[in-house]
């Protein structure tokens, strides 16, 4: 008898002393969107900790989690999941895992049904009319002034972009600044010595490669790739370039021809002549087109 009663009284120890899981669902069957409620209880604790799924991640896909609380004391666990589904059918909660002090419990599975009540045809009414409000001019600033700020941001960048280019061409193609090029070249022709060494021929090339080069760039005549004859009829025909100037260049470029076909054999004095006129040709040529401008009205 003794012995019976040893076993009973362990046998009532364990169940006094583990810890009981309940769970309860408020609704088996949901209308779309309608929210239900999950609350799961853990009795006879004593103070154990609880490991479950973390906030909001408890219930599976379909089951969207609305609010999450968890309470728990030193003897009881309490956990409420307020859930919605959102499609319609039926759809399962399956036993959840809650671990106390390395012992699984597991909560009992629900199903649960959605239903959808909206009918085919039914209308659907605002809660509030529509309510019309009167904007003004500083409403409609306030809602678009950032397009309109861009817009002209836009515009000033491509303008600041447009006279730049045109800047920059006008620079480039500006008489002085060809006129100052061109010079340069000459001088550095002079430092070569030519005329001091007697080197006629190569003068000759080189004075009239930079004569041809500034000439087509300066009057837009093409002298790069005419001939001398041609080239002195384009130049008298174009009447650009002035009488003076004319007559300098068709001297020296006859001139050249002949050095370079070895029919004359120009001194050092007359190379020197001819460097002393080309330049100054080069320094007038402004004048000719100052007056071509003056003329055309341009």
């Amino acid at each position: 008898m003794k012995k019976t009663f040893l076993i009973l009284f362990a046998f009532l120890s364990v169940f006094a002393f583990s810890q009981t899981l309940s769970s309860k669902l408020d609704k088996t069957t949901l209308v779309l969107g309608e929210p239900g409620t999950l609350h799961i209880h853990i009795s006879n604790l004593q103070a154990k900790d609880v490991l479950s799924a973390p906030k909001n991640e408890l219930l599976p896909f379909h089951f969207e989690e609305i609010k999450d609380s968890i309470n728990k004391q030193v003897d009881t666990y309490d956990r409420v999941i307020e859930f919605a589904v959102y499609d319609e059918g039926k759809f399962t909660i399956p036993a959840l895992d809650f671990r106390i002090n390395g012992k699984l419990l597991k909560t009992i599975p629900y199903d649960v049904e959605v239903i959808n009540t909206a009918q085919k045809g039914d209308q659907i009414n605002d809660i509030m009319k529509n309510k019309e409000v009167d904007l003004g001019v500083q409403d409609y600033w306030q809602m678009y002034k950032w397009y309109i700020l861009g817009v002209f941001i836009i515009l000033a960048l491509i303008f600041i972009i447009h006279q730049l280019i045109k800047y920059g061409r006008r620079k480039k193609s500006d008489p002085v600044v060809m006129t100052n090029q061109t010079l340069r070249e000459l001088d550095k022709l002079k430092k070569k010595n030519y005329i001091e060494n007697g080197n006629y021929r190569l003068f000759y090339v080189e004075l009239i490669d930079i004569t041809r080069n500034f000439i087509t760039k300066q009057y837009k005549i093409p002298a790069d790739v005419l001939l001398t004859d041609d080239l002195i009829d384009v130049i008298k025909l174009n009447n650009t370039i002035s009488q003076e100037n004319e007559k300098t260049i068709e001297d020296i470029f006859l001139r050249g021809d002949l050095v370079k076909f070895a029919k004359v054999f120009p001194d050092q004095q007359n190379m020197q002549d001819d460097f002393d006129q080309m330049k100054a040709f080069v320094k007038r040529s402004s004048k000719d087109l100052e007056a071509e401008q003056l003329r055309t009205g341009v």
